[in-house]
């Protein structure tokens, strides 16, 4: 079967084992297998047992990217307008390993209207949006950096955006996870 990595910040959630355990039960539902960052690498290098945690933990989501042929990442808003900067560090690595890109958010708002509401903007009258710091704030009425966009679309995924309850509501990920098995494995 097709191994999905499933990046997020949901290892932050109060149950996250749960979690991804309900995320992986509907991958299985669509012949995916979910892989969280949470799993056990079953070839850990013996060396890895004297880094520190942190490190670890990186150097087990990167493999376990490379072990996947696609990546589904919770692109929701977490912490401030913008996405986690673990996620979009790994969407940025599996773009650069080449794999299938699928994102999915509960908050379908795009960048400049969250940071609006979040930390400020104001337009300024040659029509440009800036931030407190007075900082440009794109307004490609995307989801979020344009980057991240570029990256799923260049791959061939696509990114699902829904207003639903951020961090309890598991339909958005299940409508990204039908489209990727429909791109990995047709039908």
């Amino acid at each position: 079967m097709t191994r999905v990595y499933l990046a997020g910040p949901d290892v932050f959630l109060p149950d996250p084992i749960a979690w991804m355990q309900r995320k992986k039960a509907i991958c299985a539902g669509f012949h995916l297998v979910g892989v969280s960052p949470l799993d056990d690498l079953p070839d850990q290098p013996p060396d890895w047992l004297v880094l520190p945690e942190w490190q670890r933990i990186a150097l087990r989501n990167e493999a376990h990217i490379r072990s996947c042929a696609a990546v589904v990442a919770n692109l929701t808003p977490f912490r401030g307008p913008s996405a986690d900067v673990g996620t979009v560090y790994e969407v940025g690595f599996a773009r650069g390993l080449g794999l299938k890109l699928f994102g999915y958010a509960t908050v379908s708002a795009d960048l400049l209207d969250r940071t609006q509401s979040l930390v400020g903007a104001r337009q300024q009258p040659e029509g440009t949006w800036r931030d407190a710091d007075g900082l440009l704030v794109e307004q490609f009425g995307l989801f979020d950096n344009l980057m991240i966009e570029a990256a799923i679309n260049g791959s061939g995924g696509a990114l699902v955006r829904d207003d639903q309850d951020r961090w309890r509501d598991l339909s958005v990920f299940e409508r990204c996870v039908q489209l990727a098995a429909q791109a990995m494995l047709g039908g």
